[in-house]
């Protein structure tokens, strides 16, 4: 039996606690005796979430049982904390076996001194701030969560159900986190490298026209010709005029925009379908399944058949649910981005 404490604070962001916890007692469901889920607040008294939610812990933060996954979430609460709950932090948190928090719960873990010297990562729009009062941590703004031996962060708000999925696949395997995905309907575990943005997003929109149309077109073709030359003839500059507006106004190179277009195009196809890997190298504009390889290994670490392996639903986790059975009712159409 696995404790899950959750530590409750004032202004305390209600998905940060909710979807993880959802996740454990999810995985309580498909193997009980595993996880005992548990919640403290300071004094034990009931706290009112960013939302203007109640929640009433089970008990007071001294009375509560010695966690196996100490979790600490985010939210504007984060910004001011009562000092006791980071000297609570630091005098406890050294002794959970897994040290966890979702979003800005990082800010907790940094003040407590509990991220010195590991990699982390918090909320996108916290990261640089996480990076200059703490500079011992090695902050990395990208994924949706870190995992640096027993300390786990994660980024905003629903990255901490993917972190939590990650931890459940962990301790019962695979398929059990796989079925608690398709339970809540985010049906694919996202990976913890995957970016916090998709491309399009992780991009300014450009302002002029022709430069969205651009932007929108090499979504939608990541196998066609992607060339500097080539995009600015659609939006009919010149390739250095092209070249110089578009990083302007979107925050990066054309180059780099379709390299990360072509990479989350294919993560999606091999996430997704059944599609062989040279048909997917082709789809995604790579070519050959060797280029579409050495850009995995380059930025993602892995080869496109581990991520495959991986992050590609068993056919027992796709398998069409009874009518009338709560999969049935509930079932996704699709990937979560």
């Amino acid at each position: 039996m696995r404790t899950v404490l959750v530590v409750l604070f004032d202004d305390v962001q209600s998905l940060d606690v909710t979807g993880p916890v959802e996740v454990f007692a999810g995985a309580e469901t498909q193997a009980p005796g595993t996880y005992r889920i548990r919640t403290a607040s300071l004094d034990g008294g009931p706290v009112r979430t960013s939302s203007g939610l109640t929640v009433v812990p089970d008990s007071a933060l001294p009375d509560a049982p010695a966690p196996h996954t100490l979790l600490v979430p985010g939210g504007p609460g984060t910004r001011g904390p009562d000092p006791r709950v980071t000297d609570w932090l630091r005098a406890h948190g050294p002794h959970a076996e897994r040290l966890v928090s979702v979003c800005t719960g990082a800010i907790l873990l940094a003040e407590a001194g509990l991220l010195d010297g590991r990699r982390a990562t918090t909320h996108w729009a916290y990261c640089a701030k996480l990076a200059r009062d703490h500079p011992a941590i090695e902050v990395d703004p990208d994924p949706i969560y870190v995992r640096d031996g027993p300390v786990s962060t994660s980024a905003g708000v629903t990255s901490g159900i993917d972190l939590a999925l990650a931890l459940v696949e962990e301790d019962l395997g695979r398929d059990t986190a796989l079925t608690i995905a398709r339970h809540l309907v985010v049906f694919l575990r996202r990976p913890g490298n995957q970016a916090q943005f998709s491309a399009q997003l992780a991009a300014q929109t450009a302002q002029r026209e022709p430069l969205r149309e651009v932007q929108q077109w090499i979504t939608e073709h990541p196998d066609e010709d992607l060339s500097v030359d080539s995009l600015a003839t659609r939006a009919r500059l010149s390739p250095r005029h092209f070249a110089r507006a578009f990083q302007s106004e979107t925050g990066m190179t054309p180059g780099r925009y379709v390299d990360r277009v072509r990479l989350e195009h294919a993560r999606r196809l091999l996430e997704d379908t059944a599609d062989g890997v040279e048909e997917i190298s082709r789809a995604s504009g790579y070519g050959t399944p060797e280029s579409m390889r050495r850009a995995f290994l380059k930025t993602l670490g892995t080869a496109p058949a581990e991520y495959r392996r991986r992050f590609h639903p068993t056919r027992s986790a796709r398998a069409t649910p009874a009518r009338g059975t709560p999969d049935a009712d509930s079932a996704p159409s699709g990937a979560r981005g």
